[in-house]
């Protein structure tokens, strides 16, 4: 790690914070004639891949500087009014909760970049494409460093209209209704949240997300607790998606173009469970502890939900979508994070953020290598590519097949591989829940989601024999194995998912004091 004051670090993550942000506008702007390229296309997409990755290396130098030894504090804070009037501030800092998730953004956001560079969604201009990109990645990235509500509203509402561009102008078949259902779902969501945030600043008398922790609900009533937490929940609760608040997912993901499904599943998703860790854990603890076991319940049933669903669309006959497929899978990882979240334990909650990180890695790969197979192959039904367009692609494509092996097995939760390390913890959080939690139904809960582990298994096999294995078939048409471009873009996320699986501690030591803290109390 390096030595690095804290001007500096405020000024990194502001660069973080707002360089997507005057990148996007720049995107909009004519590029010089000496910076133009063969076109103004290719200009424009290398403008993004140069954006995004500015603001990787100020990610990167932002967590060589930080303090590890005390990652339960808040760095590279900056706190200044914005609307006195009600006392918003523009409060930004970043602890061992938000920085991995910084990081985990950035790095998607580029990855994406560079990979739209090769390889461009069909659709219209990749000026509008990039600047949409750039202001999804400053929502997103703003989510994980803001410390005010009325911030952190803003920040999650800015996602919305870049994601439904993506989705609607450059997606698949049904694109304009999987958009709409997006925007539905997540802007009444947020609705409710933004109410229930309202009321937890008016009641506590700031909006500020430190002093709320610190405070730990001491200034608002067990009543005011349990009707934020109702409130806010389900708007975070739409975004995570929790079942059954999830029908917008498939749809999403089924009809947006690659990487708007590798930053969906990557990173959008992970608003809401952060915002349970941050807002709703430490600010009404009283409230979330009255609604823990339901959301527990509710946690299990989608990672059972989704499990079968998933072996329904994996069967032979079903005529399933692999991108609708890994949609599905989705609703049950998020179940094993919000399991975690339940149990109100540091282990439950340091396996949830875990399991965020390690999502996002392993989503993100299998939605890329299945982005790349419809390239080829000119589908993602399972059934076709399962016959003469995809059968062995072991055969065909060796390491495309490696690669999607890879993915499929390091989402199972393989030990070894990142996916791993989250829903064992939060298996062991619901082992032993917090205080006053019941610890007869939180057993009954663990032993559900168990056995979601053995039927993710089961329909991930089924795919990979279903896609990858088998006799070449001579007259099948040649099927390109796996490009510089995609070989670029994909190692970062295959090193990281082994590196996190071997090594848990890099992460763990970050996020397990935070967490200590948060739950004792917030920053004192």
């Amino acid at each position: 790690m390096i030595d690095i004051n804290e001007s500096v670090m405020r000024f990194l993550l502001a660069v973080v914070v707002a360089g997507p942000l005057l990148g996007a506008a720049a995107a909009l702007l004519p590029a010089p004639p000496g910076l133009r390229g063969r076109s103004p296309e290719q200009a424009v997409l290398r403008h993004g891949v140069t954006v995004t990755g500015a603001v990787l290396a100020a990610a990167v130098v932002l967590v060589l500087g930080f303090d590890h030894d005390r990652p339960s504090d808040m760095q590279a804070v900056t706190d200044v009014p914005w609307i006195p009037a009600l006392d918003v501030r523009l409060h930004l800092g970043v602890d061992g909760i938000s920085l991995p998730l910084l990081l985990l953004t950035a790095l998607l956001t580029f990855l994406c970049a560079l990979y739209s560079y090769f390889h461009m969604p069909s659709g219209p201009s990749p000026r509008a494409f990039v600047a949409l990109l750039l202001v999804l990645e400053c929502g997103t990235l703003a989510s994980f460093a803001v410390l005010d509500l009325i911030l952190f509203f803003l920040a999650f509402e800015t996602v919305l209209v870049p994601m439904y561009f993506l989705i609607a102008r450059w997606g698949g078949a049904d694109r304009a209704a999987a958009a709409w259902k997006f925007v539905l779902y997540t802007l009444l969501g947020s609705v409710v949240m933004l109410l229930g945030l309202l009321l937890i600043g008016l009641r506590a008398g700031t909006f500020d997300m430190v002093a709320l922790a610190t405070d730990n609900g001491r200034s608002l009533t067990t009543s005011v607790q349990v009707t934020a937490v109702l409130a806010v929940g389900i708007g975070l609760a739409v975004k995570t998606p929790m079942w059954p608040l999830h029908s917008w997912l498939p749809d999403a993901h089924t009809a947006a173009p690659t990487v708007g499904s590798v930053l969906l599943a990557g990173v959008l998703l992970k608003m809401g469970t952060y915002g349970f860790v941050r807002i709703l854990l430490p600010v009404a603890p009283e409230g979330f502890r009255t609604f823990a076991p339901y959301l527990a319940a509710f946690a299990v049933v989608g990672i059972i939900y989704g499990s079968l669903a998933c072996l329904a669309l994996a069967r032979r006959g079903a005529r399933g979508d692999l991108k609708r497929l890994i949609a599905y899978s989705s609703v049950g990882h998020m179940g094993f994070v919000l399991l975690g979240i339940a149990s109100m334990t540091p282990t439950g909650v340091n396996g949830a953020l875990f399991a965020n990180i390690a999502h996002g890695l392993i989503t993100g790969l299998l939605f890329f290598v299945v982005g790349a197979l419809k390239d080829r192959t000119g589908t993602t039904d399972l059934d076709t590519l399962a016959d003469r367009t995809g059968a062995a692609l072991y055969g065909r494509a060796p390491r495309l097949g490696g690669m999607f092996a890879f993915a499929a097995v390091a989402s199972l939760g393989l030990p070894g591989l990142a996916g791993f390390w989250g829903e064992m913890l939060a298996l062991f959080g619901a082992f032993d829940p917090a205080a006053g939690l019941s610890r007869p139904a939180f057993l009954t809960f663990m032993a559900v989601a168990a056995t979601g582990t053995l039927l993710t298994a089961a329909y991930l096999l089924i795919v990979v024999r279903r896609v990858c294995m088998g006799a070449v078939d001579r007259d099948a048409p040649g099927l390109p194995d796996v490009r510089r471009y995609e070989f670029a873009a994909w190692t970062p996320l295959v090193v990281l998912t082994v590196f996190a699986g071997l090594w848990p501690r890099a992460l763990l030591g970050l996020t397990d004091p935070a967490v200590q803290q948060l739950l004792a109390g917030g920053n004192r």
